[in-house]
């Protein structure tokens, strides 16, 4: 690479017909590839929304439109200001934080949505391609774990329910948020990555089952929960074939064992349970409470913490469930609330270093619902959350507003502020 072949522009200065690359990790932006041709006004939107300095570009490559404006006639930024309305840069600002907004969205979508193709396809291949099936494994949680460490502070995103492959849902829901859970906890790099490739990992022996086993419930009967409670062992099985450290083989091991002996199949208490084992048996209840086999029967996030920390207080171990209440926040995502100011709300980003005042989407009636912003409620000195509600507990008209989600799908993205992101691009747009 030389000057002579890449540029850097501004952001401001983005038109189509350029030539770009984008040099930031894959987690961080919303495009298929880190490098093309602008073609159309969304793209220049979604990358102004990325907040960046300055974007490398080949003029080589580029054909830009030549009735855009060029570099050298950009607006003086000061004098644009001037001659703009208050009210139109309030618009411009408001646009600017819904592209920044819509932009994350959709990187974390996608990223997700890939991550449930990855697993879906190492779950095919296991049987045959065993060696393969580890690789893939390896690859994924490494991909994930990089993009986590790589951020001073990461945020718990609620997706659509639309993102990803339904099977695997479970699997990455675990993964990512026992990884995140080990960053609070400050475990080594190394040991990370075990825990990443355990919790990929630990359902794995359900492929073994006939479908209708592969979940139990109240309904199930005694011989029903003993072939269910066999998917351990056949994930063991599976795990060596595919030579697994002896470190992730434990994991998937004892993923269904609690810190009072009444988990299965070795019935251990805590001092035989590993450290990352902790992590994972917890993280996985409380998936499993949140999106069971049964929708009717799923609780909210507020409610399945709430019951983790009383009625099932014994079943953890107290270090690890405290460390994962303060990373979830009382109110993780999905949540339905009722703010101080009696309006309903929906939780959909946690930062997991910050978890107190999350961000919210609030029912508003005068905002269509895919233009409604997020609400960081830390900025929001006279407003808070009040409680916490079921989803049948809402008006119609909020209900359909918010759209709970009947199954609910984590990822990560950078904990960045996109107000201040925005504003700072609105000053360069504007």
């Amino acid at each position: 690479m030389t000057d002579a072949t890449h540029q850097f522009i501004s952001p401001a200065e983005l038109r189509i017909g350029l030539y770009i690359y984008l040099d930031i990790g894959w987690m961080d932006h919303p495009f298929p590839v880190s490098s093309f041709e602008i073609r159309n006004q969304d793209q220049i939107h979604k990358l102004q929304a990325l907040g960046l300095q300055k974007i490398r570009y080949a003029p080589d490559k580029s054909q830009p439109d030549p009735k855009a404006n060029t570099p050298k006639n950009v607006p003086d930024v000061n004098t644009a200001a001037n001659t703009e309305t208050p009210e139109a840069l309030a618009a411009k600002h408001r646009k600017a934080l819904l592209a920044s907004q819509q932009a994350s969205l959709m990187a974390c979508e996608r990223q997700f949505g890939q991550a449930t193709q990855d697993f879906k396809h190492l779950t095919e291949i296991v049987h045959a391609q065993p060696p393969a099936a580890k690789d893939t494994a390896s690859k994924l949680v490494e991909g994930m774990l990089d993009g986590i460490l790589n951020h001073d502070e990461s945020a718990i995103r609620l997706l659509s329910e639309k993102a990803g492959e339904k099977t695997a849902l479970h699997s990455i829901n675990v993964t990512l948020i026992s990884l995140l859970l080990g960053k609070a906890l400050e475990l080594p790099k190394d040991d990370m990555l075990e825990l990443g490739i355990g919790a990929l990992l630990h359902d794995v022996g359900k492929i073994e089952l006939p479908d209708r086993l592969r979940w139990v419930d109240e309904q199930s009967s005694p011989s029903e929960r003993q072939l269910y409670q066999s998917h351990v062992a056949h994930g063991v099985n599976l795990a060596r074939k595919m030579q697994l450290s002896s470190s992730a083989t434990l994991l998937i091991a004892q993923h269904h064992e609690f810190a009072d002996g009444s988990g299965y199949p070795g019935h251990i208490q805590v001092d035989k349970m590993t450290m990352l084992s902790r992590i994972i048996s917890l993280v996985n209840r409380f998936d499993n409470m949140c999106n069971p086999s049964n929708v009717a029967l799923a609780i909210t996030p507020h409610e399945a913490l709430s019951q983790l920390f009383t009625k099932n207080k014994m079943q953890s171990d107290t270090a690890t469930l405290t460390a994962f209440i303060k990373m979830m926040g009382i109110y993780p995502p999905g949540s339905v609330v009722q703010l101080s100011d009696e309006r309903y709300a929906l939780v959909v980003s946690v930062n997991s270093s910050r978890p107190i005042k999350p961000k919210v989407i609030i029912h508003d009636p005068s905002v269509p619902r895919d233009d409604a912003l997020m609400i960081n409620l830390e900025h929001e000195s006279h407003l808070g959350i009040r409680r916490s509600l079921k989803p049948v507990q809402l008006p119609k008209a909020a209900y359909d507003y918010l759209s709970p989600r009947k199954r609910l799908c984590y990822f990560f993205e950078r904990a960045s502020d996109p107000l201040s992101m925005a504003t700072d691009l609105v000053g360069k747009i504007s």
